[in-house]
């Protein structure tokens, strides 16, 4: 059980950083694009404002340095912010790749510049303006330059490319840094939270090993009291004969001895390994006999009561436990069929061996019928006082399943049948397998 809860804590924990990992990643890496792009317009609509060139520019290839400027030594700046965005602006001209074509009104190519670029070509750049004039957008991507299509008053148009292949490469690059320090968080933090998991836990498994060890002495304890009571039931029906008083104590004796057993068992099967001896047994016989144990049941409440036990089904499994798991379903089926209802068991083999217990039912519980299994769960409180339910029966049938390598289900079929299907290896795995002993 420790290693259970230990697990589910290191998996949970380990989701959520996941999820906090990949949305700072996204996000960071979302703004780094969208900066990128944003400032790509913006540097795009100014050279569309001033024809093609930057402000400090008289003409192609001519730059002019006089927009620098120094900072003022009265005016401390202790981060050089103001200095630093000078020098940008001023070695913005020799940095920027871009080129740009003009187009007639008639759509032919005019004018290209090609100054501050050194990858394309005059028949390149020509044959990029009018693609993307074709396409009729003020802006946009065209292989990896960003371009904007301005208009002007004579019907003439301005296509200015600016080349984002370095800035392309650096989000590549800032992508996979992020992602390589995201695993390497992910990583360290795997470590410590498993590291630290059964510091984590361990109240909850005190708990619970607190709850568990009540549970079973409480049961021992109860078994003594309920002997003693039976045994005075039996000298009161001597010396004064059998009586409704004496039935109802009797069945509310059943109803205690019940309880006590599968608290017990659940509280076994806790230790992760249910205390059973795996060996060859005839499933089919020990399921045969504890069906016919309810034929008598079936016909008092008049139920339609079926059988079809496919023969010579064997398994590596403890009989006593097969026989419980049997006991409980068709207890089950008895208590929640319908009125006159049907109940039916099934064996049959396969690939895997599947016994099948079902029963019509006035009123199938809604929603995931998983919840049928948890401790203490009763989708009808009122019928399971009339019945004598405590609502463990399904979770130790669960446990069974479990301790056997398989798994159990219900299913709905229709609005008036449920269908509780047990799905059993033929051998169990090794990893389960016991020896007797």
């Amino acid at each position: 059980m420790v290693n259970k809860l230990r697990k589910k804590f290191v998996v949970t924990a380990m989701l959520s950083l996941l999820v906090i990992l990949v949305a700072m990643i996204a996000v960071i890496n979302i703004i780094n694009v969208t900066r990128m792009i944003s400032q790509t317009d913006d540097l795009l609509h100014m050279l569309s404002e001033n024809d093609g060139y930057f402000p400090q520019m008289k003409g192609p290839g001519n730059p002019q340095n006089a927009s620098f400027k120094k900072d003022s030594p009265e005016r401390k700046d202790p981060f050089q912010y103001g200095r630093l965005t000078n020098i940008r602006s001023a070695e913005m001209p020799y940095q920027t790749r871009y080129f740009f074509v003009r187009l007639s009104d008639t759509g032919e190519v005019t004018e290209t510049d090609l100054h501050h670029i050194a990858t394309v070509t005059e028949e390149d750049a020509g044959e990029y303006a009018l693609t993307v004039a074709s396409i009729n957008k003020d802006k946009g991507f065209y292989h990896t330059y960003r371009y904007n299509v301005s208009s002007k008053e004579d019907g003439t148009r301005l296509i200015i490319f600016a080349d984002l292949s370095v800035s392309i490469l650096n989000a590549f690059a800032l992508l996979g840094q992020s992602l390589l320090v995201g695993l390497c968080t992910l990583l360290a933090m795997f470590f410590l939270v498993f590291l630290f998991s059964g510091r984590a836990v361990a109240p909850v498994v005190e708990s619970l090993e607190k709850q568990k060890r009540f549970i079973t002495d409480a049961g021992h304890e109860l078994k003594t009291p309920l002997a003693v009571i039976s045994a005075n039931v039996d000298v009161l029906e001597i010396e004064s004969g059998k009586s409704e008083w004496t039935t109802s104590i009797r069945n509310q004796i059943k109803r205690m001895n019940d309880l006590v057993k599968n608290l017990l068992t659940l509280s076994r099967m806790d230790e992760d390994i249910m205390q059973v001896v795996f060996s060859d047994i005839d499933m089919s016989s020990v399921v045969e006999e504890a069906a016919k144990s309810f034929e008598a049941l079936a016909e008092t409440k008049n139920k339609n009561y079926q059988m079809n036990i496919e023969s010579g089904i064997h398994i590596t499994g403890d009989k006593n436990a097969i026989n419980q798991l049997t006991s409980l379903l068709l207890d089950n089926a008895m208590k929640y069929s319908s009125e006159n209802g049907s109940v039916s068991v099934v064996l049959s083999k396969g690939k895997n061996i599947f016994l099948e217990v079902s029963n019509t039912c006035d009123q199938i519980p809604q929603g995931n019928l998983d919840k049928l299994f948890d401790r203490f769960y009763r989708a009808d409180s009122s019928r399971s006082r009339e019945s004598g339910g405590y609502g463990i029966g399904l979770s130790v049938a669960r446990a069974i399943a479990v301790s056997h390598g398989g798994s159990i289900e219900a299913v709905r079929d229709g609005d008036k049948l449920i269908r509780f299907v047990v799905t059993l290896p033929k051998h169990l795995p090794k990893s389960m397998n016991k020896q007797p002993g």
